[in-house]
């Protein structure tokens, strides 16, 4: 759910006229919370927050822990403080992308014109599809009672002329309804709205139009651009008056593609020793190449972030020869990265490793280095990780990892290690 402030003057209703309006904003409700819940089915009706340990962030709460405070991204250590009777559960990626994938395909049953924006949200431009299923409202209906049906989870469904009257629509619509916006309405709409409600304006910007006397979209609308523009810089001045008056030309996109893969985990406590913080390394690697095999991408950019125990952010990223979709690879960079990174003597909270610079493997030239061409191993070790990963679907993500050498770097070879598990 957009935690983008809501207004409270904003009507339920703003009329029936459909004419116009082919934008839909589908958006999950707490959807990490609602897939456990489907899964749990006796956890609904109580506070239940999906997230891993007191020192890492919320991931989702449902609605009940909301009412206590609750929201994504507040540190576990303060949820449970305000919340102590919730119940915690461990995040299930896998379970999420497995639904999210669910959903968008039945989103592309209704029609093509469909941008997906992140695992729990889409935009649909319904315009051709009116005469096969009905207007807008009808389709929404639909898919919400679909998604209800096949997945035990609910959305939310914005509607409106343009793509940012539909996903506040869809913010107002929560949880588990619809909301057309009109385009006759779409004026009135937008100026109850505070200024925090339009995409881009965070907290910086919000607190520098504050400083103009500038708290609502209204007062937004109807100040001069150039005083607007003194506040927040020209070009984001003048988009932000744009999208006061309800002007956003943006068309829904099909196949937005995915910028980076990758993985970051916080440690139960803060970690002074560079070894384990780089196993943890080779561990997220491993998984990021994972997810760069499953999808068929390779990636051209390697990077890392690191927080430390002051809660200081660093990253450092190295651009590849040849972009690769092999753990040890990924994890061979990552590794030099992380050796280059002064922590200022400070024990590490937090670590991940990503790919950026996607493209599909199957039409990506792939150029080895001299190098690479002279190594037997290279060609192996990739044929390894993809034999892992065809383990790894049958039994399960935890029944094999790749190995160290005794060394504590990744060895020569492929080694492999075998989990003790149940591979019957």
């Amino acid at each position: 759910m957009s935690r983008a402030p809501r207004s409270v003057a904003a009507a339920r209703d703003w009329g029936h006229e459909e004419v116009g309006c082919s934008i839909l904003h589908v958006d999950m409700d707490a959807f990490f919370a609602s897939v456990e819940l489907a899964r749990r089915p006796h956890l609904r009706g109580l506070p239940v927050i999906v997230g891993g340990t007191t020192r890492a962030v919320v991931l989702a709460a449902t609605y009940e822990a909301r009412a206590f405070g609750v929201h994504s991204a507040m540190p576990m250590a303060a949820a449970l403080r305000r919340c102590p009777q919730a119940v915690v559960v461990p995040p299930d990626h896998d379970a999420y992308r497995e639904v999210s994938t669910g959903v968008m395909r039945l989103l592309n049953d209704v029609t093509v014109l469909v941008e997906q924006v992140s695992v729990d949200e889409a935009f649909l431009d319904v315009g051709g599809a009116r005469r096969r299923l009905g207007p807008p409202t009808v389709i929404a209906q639909a898919i919400r009672r679909q998604v209800r049906d096949q997945f035990g989870i609910t959305c939310s469904v914005g509607i409106g002329s343009t793509k940012l009257v539909a996903k506040l629509a869809s913010g107002h619509a929560k949880p588990d309804g619809v909301l057309l916006v009109p385009r006759a309405a779409t004026l009135d709409f937008l100026r109850v709205l505070p200024v925090g409600a339009l995409g881009g304006v965070g907290e910086k910007t919000e607190a520098a139009l504050a400083r103009w006397g500038i708290r609502t979209v209204a007062e937004l609308a109807d100040s001069e651009p150039a005083t607007v523009q003194r506040a927040v810089g020209r070009v984001s001045g003048a988009h932000l008056v744009d999208l006061a008056w309800g002007r956003d030309p943006r068309p829904v996109v099909p196949g937005r593609e995915e910028k980076s893969v990758g993985a970051e985990e916080t440690f139960p406590a803060d970690v002074a020793d560079l070894a384990v913080v780089q196993d943890k390394a080779r561990e997220l690697a491993d998984r990021c190449a994972v997810r760069l095999r499953s999808q068929g991408l390779v990636g051209r950019t390697i990077g890392i972030k690191i927080r430390t125990a002051d809660f200081r952010t660093l990253t450092r990223s190295r651009t590849l020869v040849t972009p690769t979709d092999v753990g040890r690879e990924v994890f061979l960079t990552a590794r030099e990265l992380l050796a280059g990174v002064d922590l200022g003597g400070l024990p590490v909270r937090l670590v991940g490793v990503r790919a950026e610079g996607l493209s599909p493997a199957a039409v990506t030239i792939r150029q080895p280095t001299l190098e690479e061409a002279s190594d037997d191993q290279v060609q192996a070790r990739g044929d390894a990780e993809r034999a892992m990963d065809r383990v790894r679907e049958r039994f399960g993500r935890r029944s094999i990892e790749a190995g160290l050498s005794q060394s504590g770097g990744v060895s020569s070879g492929s080694t492999i290690t075998i989990l003790p598990t149940d591979l019957s």
